[in-house]
């Protein structure tokens, strides 16, 4: 196997800001998450008709006459993978052991718009340009698998996928027995405080209703992520919450607001309020905080006892590909911990290969000045190797039907917004 090389020149830019790609992928949960119901619903076209999703049973079926064909076209986020001048080393050591050609383009912006341009031609059969592409757990993904567009993958050809990745990782509850979906890069929502204004260790997530930080709380304006915490709070898994749980989440928050406790609900400007100091608590995403944290920011990020939300983006083959053994062939390549490893020094989110950290603690062995630094950071950071006592903290955000979306919809977005 042909392993990128290890250019240690561009993991400095781990100390230099890289937030502008952390936001854009935040923001695009935002945007295609439950603040955009109505525009999803709108681009299916369908209104409540649902093309019955392929079984995973029938990917046996659909791989049986598929070919390797050499060649790859890959959607994914900007800056969400390791760049060298105009190359990309993971995807040149890729056609070096495969023969793949792999083109690579940053055409997902967020999950709605992009699922609103690709879903007239799912729908009517024709090939989107691309053989693979990443989407965020979330109503698009979800409306993408009900709707059929997604390949059911064949797993006998993901075999190093199988070996190496987290347990966490295996059969999520937005794809059961990952029968569409792999995960690419993973991110955390918790709460970030500022210990300059904080007296000892916040370790739960009741702080957000402390009387002692009336208007220093920092919330999100998303429903998703404000709803999650109030679950928590009130100790109901996300995932198995039902109308009754989040009207009582609803009522804890809206008391949360009434006390004058929440300065404000934010969308991508928190970080800049907590370093200043107008917030002293917020809730916050791991990719940010890592990154002021690494540009030497004196701020703490936790796992509270009750729970966090962890949010992944997904690799999935959509089902007008034209090359899905090669997309296959890509899927299965990037959980080898090597390759893990160099993806994971650059793009500092949470990989779901845990034996790539050993390999990151290996290069920082061998490395010297701020080189190693950086990748010591890397190797020993929670943000991007959480414990395994927080993974067990860690819920995603609860699947919606479209007539749960309206009720949920009603309850939580009359808070951040009244």
């Amino acid at each position: 196997m042909t392993t990128p090389p290890r250019d240690l020149a561009f993991l400095r830019g781990l100390t230099q800001s890289r937030t502008r790609s952390s936001l854009t992928r935040r923001d695009a949960l935002r945007l295609g998450g439950l603040s955009a119901a109505a525009l999803g619903l709108a681009a299916c076209g369908v209104q409540g008709k649902k093309v019955e999703p392929p079984k995973p049973s029938a990917a046996a079926g659909y791989w049986a006459d598929k070919k390797k064909n050499g060649v790859l076209r890959w959607a994914n986020w900007p800056l969400y993978m390791e760049k060298k001048g105009n190359s990309y080393p993971t995807l040149e050591a890729f056609t070096k052991d495969t023969g793949i050609q792999v083109t690579y383009q940053e055409a997902i912006q967020d999950n709605s718009t992009w699922f609103g341009k690709i879903q007239p031609q799912l729908a009517a059969g024709q090939d989107i340009g691309f053989d693979m592409m990443v989407m965020t757990n979330g109503i698009h993904l979800g409306r993408a698998m009900a709707l059929g567009y997604l390949v059911p993958l064949d797993h006998s050809k993901l075999p190093t996928f199988n070996a190496n990745v987290g347990a966490k990782y295996k059969n999520p509850s937005y794809d059961p027995g990952n029968a569409y979906t792999v995960p690419w890069q993973s991110g955390l929502t918790g709460i970030a405080y500022n210990p300059k204004y904080v007296d000892g260790d916040i370790t739960s997530i009741q702080e957000l209703w402390n009387p002692k930080y009336k208007g220093k709380v920092g919330m999100m304006l998303d429903a998703q992520e404000i709803a999650n915490f109030a679950l928590f709070a009130l100790g109901v898994d996300p995932d198995k919450s039902v109308q009754a749980d989040w009207e009582k989440a609803g009522q804890k928050l809206q008391q949360q607001r009434d006390a004058g406790l929440v300065r404000k609900y934010y969308e991508n400007d928190y970080v800049d309020a907590l370093v200043r100091g107008d917030i002293w608590m917020c809730m916050a995403w791991s990719g940010d905080i890592y990154q002021q944290i690494a540009e030497g920011q004196d701020l703490k990020f936790v796992v509270p006892e009750e729970g966090a939300t962890i949010w992944t983006d997904n690799m999935c083959i959509p089902k007008t590909a034209q090359n899905p053994v090669d997309a296959l062939a890509m899927m299965d390549y990037v959980y080898k911990p090597e390759i893990a490893a160099h993806l994971a020094e650059y793009i500092t989110y949470i990989t779901p290969v845990p034996a790539a950290q050993e390999v990151i603690k290996a290069d920082a062995a061998k490395a010297s000045g701020d080189d190693k630094k950086a990748l010591e950071l890397a190797a020993t950071s929670p943000l991007i190797f959480p414990s395994e006592s927080d993974m067990a903290r860690l819920r995603s955000y609860k699947s919606l039907t479209p007539a749960e979306e309206k009720a949920f919809e009603g309850i939580f977005q009359p808070i951040t917004q009244g």
